[in-house]
């Protein structure tokens, strides 16, 4: 998949980076990065329905995922790992469409910043991508949504879900809008303490129009920080970023999460990293949320029964990262 002609293609591609800080420090060493030929050697594959957002997707096992006639998840000759929905077959009524869900063989303890970089991001009618990670015993050990989608908006959500006690303080300076500051997952159908990003380049369409963009998540004892840069503005700091990464040269973050309402130490565990493309289900394909950016449902139409079926509809469900890009990358401690 060249630059030219990514738009073409139904995937994810992606790498990964991580960095970690001493103490409290904000200037993190890399310690990890997952890109090219080799990333898929650091990634576990689902192998099973979702069971976890009643979306209507077999996120498959190894097997099928790399089979040669209809690969999901490979390495394109750009350069590129990509991971992607099946959208060449017809899926008969009451199955479910394969898809891809992938977890980090790895846990990253608290003192990490991640950095994932995308030319694009997966959307249309039904589509519902997340990257986000987990704790080993969820809820306990937290959960955090770096970015989260569905259908044709244009804004991503960022989110918290933690046990009870956790919340977002009442004033923070963020350029995000605060939805929810209760991160409790038995509350508010376990919609977290989320934030609705400003830019309206932060997803869908014209997330891809713009080139893409950049987020970085900070996972540390002060606090949780997520900043997303839109491709014009991902800032030197970061594109440079060959052996350390300092957050405090980044700006105010688009969603910010401090220890003062939330003891992170207390809340959150070391992360899973996930990656997982599903359609339809509990969000997406809620008719209310549905027909906010799609066409209406006809009659007794759901979801599942307007789109799945056809694979043709999700030509735009995939993420997208320049091959030089070493996103998401881990620092840390």
């Amino acid at each position: 998949m060249s630059l030219s002609s990514f738009s073409t293609v139904l995937a994810v591609a992606l790498s990964l980076s991580q960095f970690a800080p001493s103490a409290q420090a904000t200037s993190y060493p890399l310690v990890q990065t997952f890109s090219g030929t080799t990333f898929f050697d650091d990634w576990t594959y689902y192998g099973a329905y979702d069971n976890t957002t009643l979306g209507d997707v077999i996120w498959v096992n190894e097997t099928v995922g790399v089979d040669s006639t209809n690969p999901l998840t490979y390495t394109n000759t750009a350069g590129n790992a990509i991971v992607k929905v099946d959208n060449t077959t017809t899926v008969g009524y009451n199955l479910k469409r394969n898809s891809v869900r992938l977890a980090s063989k790895n846990y990253y303890a608290v003192g990490s910043v991640f950095v994932f970089d995308a030319l694009h991001l997966p959307y249309g009618c039904s589509v519902w991508p997340a990257w986000w990670s987990t704790g080993a015993d969820w809820p306990a050990g937290g959960e955090i949504d770096t970015f989260e989608g569905v259908n044709q908006q244009t804004n991503n959500q960022m989110a918290l879900h933690t046990e009870s006690g956790c919340t977002q303080a009442t004033s923070v300076t963020q350029s995000g809008t605060t939805n929810s500051t209760t991160c409790d997952t038995s509350l508010n159908d376990n919609a977290g303490c989320a934030v609705t990003d400003s830019s309206d380049l932060s997803y869908g369409a014209p997330f891809a129009a713009a080139g893409g963009g950049v987020w970085v998540t900070e996972l540390a004892s002060t606090g949780i920080n997520i900043w997303f840069f839109t491709r014009a503005d991902v800032p030197t700091s970061i594109s440079s970023a060959t052996s350390s990464l300092d957050t405090s040269n980044l700006g105010t973050p688009s969603a910010t999460w401090p220890q003062s309402s939330c003891d992170v130490d207390s809340y959150f565990g070391s992360q899973q990293l996930i990656l997982d493309i599903t359609l339809c289900g509990s969000w997406a394909g809620a008719a209310t949320t549905l027909e906010e950016t799609c066409p209406a449902l006809s009659g007794t139409a759901t979801c599942y029964s307007t789109y799945v079926a056809d694979g043709s509809n999700y030509d735009d469900a995939y993420v997208s990262p320049s091959r030089f890009s070493r996103s998401p990358t881990r620092f840390e401690s």
